[in-house]
């Protein structure tokens, strides 16, 4: 019998690849898979897919060069999400910590439903408008 697919990494489409996989690799502790960092030299960075890596090589987002992407409005569907992702924090006190951090690393905060006694979270947006969600489990 044949086992499942397994999946490789999430894709997420950005008109500004560098910029985008900057903010996931500050926000999620990752590395740029080996050969793809910024150039150092001076050089203009004309990546158009670049793949974030935890610490055991596993990949985890990739970010896609898309010029034409428009970033979703949520909650209006005038452009809807075609994706999001949910991070876990252990509690209260981490998910605060990881909101300032999103924000300082270019998040923008769309929903604040911290206050729930049930399943705290937030939903920001990253800095090329792709709502997801930080939440206490």
């Amino acid at each position: 019998m044949a086992g499942y697919p397994v999946l490789l990494h999430t894709a997420i489409d950005a008109r500004d690849c560098r910029g985008l996989a900057e903010f996931y690799r500050r926000l999620l502790g990752l590395h740029y898979r080996e050969g793809e960092e910024p150039p150092t030299d001076g050089s203009l960075d004309d990546a158009d897919w670049l793949v974030l890596v935890d610490d055991d090589g596993g990949r985890v987002v990739t970010v896609q060069r898309k010029a034409d992407t428009a970033p979703p409005t949520w909650p209006s569907e005038a452009v809807p999400m075609q994706m999001h992702m949910d991070f876990k924090v252990p509690s209260v006190e981490e998910l605060e910590r990881h909101r300032i951090h999103a924000e300082q690393l270019g998040a923008t905060l769309l929903y604040d439903r911290s206050a729930d006694a049930g399943e705290p979270l937030y939903v920001l947006a990253d800095p090329a408008g792709h709502p997801f969600c930080l939440l206490v489990q």
